[in-house]
């Protein structure tokens, strides 16, 4: 195949997937996952369903697309915030940072709960997870965490809490009634998080 008809296929190929992504996540954020549907999306990214099928076959590839460059975007935000952040505030403010994103998510039932068993995701939990252990052993070093706990059983412990506070702290906005009522809650929760890795007065 000439070159010039190759680099023309590919383009043509990441043009189709972004538009259909970019579609997705619009639908997925104005009425969620569920009875998300190929017409759908065909319709709202403008192109053909012959087309869309050409490049994803079915609903749950599309999904798994759009989930796998949510979560890469996640990441590269995470790592912004960490080189743009002094050394002494890097591991608090990731956590937030993380904390925030994990908030901000609208999970919806059995399908969200594939998506994040998928491959992708498993790739990059334990990105995540080595990526937090790095910062906690960095920590460590300069006094600010504990270290009578090896930095990635303090990762793991970490991203557990983390995950458990924006839960609860999405049942008080639902208890509320009041979309922003979650954020005290989950504020509250990252400082006891914090709390539990900062080094141990001996008595």
């Amino acid at each position: 195949m000439p070159r010039i008809w190759s680099e023309t296929i590919a383009a043509h190929r990441d043009t189709v997937r972004e538009a259909t992504l970019d579609a997705t996540a619009e639908l997925v954020a104005e009425h969620g996952l569920t009875g998300l549907t190929m017409s759908q999306i065909a319709k709202a990214s403008g192109i053909g369903r012959a087309t869309l099928y050409k490049y994803f076959p079915d609903i749950e590839s599309i999904l798994a697309a759009w989930h796998a460059r949510q979560i890469g975007a996640h990441l590269h935000s995470l790592a912004v915030v960490s080189e743009s952040t002094a050394p002494d505030e890097r591991l608090p403010a990731v956590l937030r940072a993380y904390a925030g994103l994990a908030h901000g998510q609208r999970d919806h039932g059995d399908l969200a709960a594939g998506l994040h068993r998928g491959e992708h995701a498993v790739r990059a939990h334990a990105h995540l997870n080595g990526f937090v252990t790095e910062l906690i052993a960095e920590a460590a070093e300069r006094g600010e965490v504990r270290t009578d706990v090896p930095a990635a059983e303090l990762a793991a412990y970490t991203l557990h809490a983390l995950t458990a506070a924006t839960a609860v702290a999405a049942e008080a906005a639902e208890g509320s009634g009041a979309g922003g009522a979650g954020a005290p809650a989950l504020d509250r929760l990252v400082d006891v998080t914090l709390a539990g890795l900062r080094p141990q007065e001996r008595g």
